[in-house]
């Protein structure tokens, strides 16, 4: 009995005794609980995962918003106006949001009584840099010429509301010009030629593409790349750039969806292969009636307005 009774409690002891030196080696001296090695190593990689996580998603946020900026380059202020270049105009304001206040500012510079391309009412479509202040030159080129223009600031330019600029911003802009010479100034369609230099000859163009009605389209040193300026930019390998930038200009495509007349002035001088100078890849996808003109260093001024006086000549007849 005696026997049984101690190996009970033999037995007894041994479970207790085992659990006891197992919670005594998962303590430390101070009598806490330890953590086992590979549970830390595996927190601190989670941790630095993270981190890496939240500091790649914090520069696609920061891409995402100011991406814009290595294409566009606005200016607020307005320091010249067609007065300094002694021409008559009106300032002009359309394209108002829904609670009835207008988004653009423009100038109306219209053709003197017996000017010889009276007919006609050119859009004038600027670039990335600066504001209308920067065009008065060549509108007044567009005035001595003899036809009306409407010269206006995108949103984000000038004394336009302020809005982040994009190809999608200045699409909308770019309509609502259009809109308000057909319905406000009951200006015939047919009749409405777009102008733009640089980017802005990029928008004329996608904008042209999208309306056979308009009498023709004047690109004036489009630019065959301008995504470059983006997707070239050391950021933008550290994040899906063509993802967070939606903007394209695609000029390959809107050239080939064109249908109305369009005259190209390039001020490069042209690429060559075997003597003669290669046209410029988007202008061999027009169908449409066309005209290409290289302007040499000397004499851009003349030059610019013969071809102009050309081109508005074949329209007349047409």
């Amino acid at each position: 009995m005696e026997s049984k009774k101690a190996a009970r409690q033999d037995g007894s002891r041994g479970p207790k005794s085992t659990s006891k030196r197992a919670t005594e080696r998962a303590c430390d001296i101070s009598g806490q609980p330890r953590v086992p090695g590979r549970w830390l190593m595996t927190a601190v990689a989670l941790a630095i995962a993270a981190a890496v996580l939240c500091t790649w998603s914090a520069l696609c946020l920061l891409f995402w918003q100011g991406s814009w900026q290595l294409l566009y380059h606005p200016a607020a202020r307005v320091v010249r106006t067609p007065a300094d270049a002694g021409l008559a105009f009106g300032s002009v304001e359309f394209a108002a949001s829904d609670a009835g206040v207008p988004q653009l500012n423009g100038w109306w510079i219209p053709a003197a009584e017996d000017a010889k391309y009276r007919r006609f009412t050119f859009v004038y479509l600027h670039g990335q840099d600066g504001n209308l202040g920067g065009t008065v030159e060549t509108l007044a080129r567009l005035h001595a010429l003899g036809v009306n223009v409407l010269a206006f600031d995108y949103r984000g330019y000038g004394k336009s509301q302020f809005a982040r600029p994009s190809e999608a911003h200045w699409r909308e802009d770019a309509e609502s010009a259009l809109r308000y010479l057909i319905q406000t100034r009951h200006v015939n369609p047919a009749a409405i030629v777009l102008d733009g230099a640089g980017l802005g000859a990029n928008l004329a163009l996608e904008v042209a593409a999208k309306h056979a009605s308009l009498d023709g389209v004047v690109l004036d040193s489009p630019d065959g790349a301008p995504m470059d300026a983006v997707f070239n930019d050391p950021r933008a390998r550290l994040v899906p750039a063509r993802l967070l930038n939606r903007d394209r200009y695609d000029l390959i495509g809107s050239a080939t969806d064109l249908r109305i007349p369009s005259l190209w002035i390039m001020r490069t001088a042209p690429a060559e292969k075997g003597g003669e100078s290669i046209e410029p890849a988007a202008y061999q996808k027009v169908s449409s009636s066309k005209m290409l003109v290289w302007l040499n260093g000397a004499g851009n001024g003349k030059q610019y307005a013969d071809a102009l006086s050309r081109w508005l000549d074949g329209l007349q007849v047409r």
